[in-house]
């Protein structure tokens, strides 16, 4: 089972030096499905150790409204932690600036950050990538598993 960690201690729960690769991706991961199972799969088979930064309550509320998220931070992270491709899950606080994003990956300092081509915020992963020297990869969505849909046909939406 993965490490569930807070924001301050992810740097000393990071492997060390000459530890692989490191893989960053991140998410709200609401209502855990098959794409997002196949999404984080796919990333740590592109590292050695695969870091899921998770969002905050407030910060799902604020971005998938009033009735979200479903689960709590703390069930998202014990879902997440059960996957076998997850190594580490990060709980994160109530972020707004992307200069406080900027700052958690220059912390992490991943050699790869993982997306998928709908992310609502490829353009700043991608500058993330570039500022830390990680590579910016691509994981192909999987069209017709939505956590916005399931919401829906479950009427949490």
């Amino acid at each position: 089972m993965a490490r569930i960690v807070s924001l301050r201690d992810v740097k000393h729960s990071l492997p060390k030096k000459g530890r692989g690769k490191i893989v960053l991706a991140g998410g709200c991961f609401d209502i855990l499905h098959i794409g997002h199972v196949r999404f984080l799969s796919e990333a740590r088979r592109m590292g050695d150790t695969l870091v899921v930064l998770l969002e905050s309550d407030r910060k799902v509320k604020k971005l998938k409204g009033e009735k979200r998220p479903v689960f709590n931070q703390k069930e998202r992270a014990e879902m997440l932690s059960a996957l076998r491709s997850v190594d580490l899950v990060v709980l994160l606080p109530m972020i707004e600036k992307d200069g406080d994003y900027l700052d958690l990956v220059m912390k992490i300092k991943p050699d790869l950050i993982a997306v998928t081509e709908n992310d609502l915020q490829f353009e700043n992963k991608k500058s993330q990538a570039k500022e830390v020297g990680a590579k910016l990869s691509v994981v192909p969505l999987i069209k017709r598993y939505s956590t916005s849909k399931l919401a829906r046909i479950l009427g949490v939406e």
